[in-house]
């Protein structure tokens, strides 16, 4: 079903006159399990879960005051950024090989969460639109994250 509203939404972006929506292209080998994670309103905080020494392994988006599921799994304890009022996820960039290797999201305000082991190739994933930010995320997840999606749209 969520799949179905994602696809909808993405419709509609696509089909609007001056869409401010964009999507970056997925990274990693995308095997395992599909996730999506949407929610109402701005990301107001992000948890990333590394295996120790390895890579990512889960990620949780809060809409908000409201945490989202987690995609892949926890371990230990996340790494997390809190958003400021009005602050907003611009870029994400990282490294992949056949898992997500690193992560790292940064804001409108020059913060950044630098999550994982810099090995393999490099991403770099940001909106296309300049009022754009960070709306979703979509992968797959295996042993961890192994597929990593940013969309991203101007919040109305």
């Amino acid at each position: 079903m969520r799949y179905i509203a994602v696809f909808a939404l993405l419709a509609a972006c696509v089909w609007a006159e001056d869409s401010h929506y964009s999507f970056s292209p997925s990274v990693g080998s995308g095997s395992g399990s599909p996730f999506s994670i949407t929610g109402e309103g701005r990301i107001t905080a992000i948890r990333v879960w590394e295996a120790w020494g390895n890579h990512i392994y889960g990620i949780q988006l809060c809409y908000g005051s409201v945490w989202s599921e987690i995609a892949g799994y926890t371990y230990n304890q996340p790494a997390e950024i809190k958003l400021f009022k009005d602050e907003k996820i611009i870029q994400v960039s990282g490294k992949y090989s056949h898992y997500i290797q690193s992560i790292v999201l940064v804001t409108d305000r020059g913060r950044s969460l630098q999550v994982g082991q810099p090995s393999g190739n490099s991403f770099n994933m940001y909106p296309t639109h300049q009022d754009a930010e960070l709306r979703f995320i979509s992968g797959h997840y295996h042993g961890g994250l192994s597929s990593f999606q940013a969309h991203w749209a101007a919040l109305e």
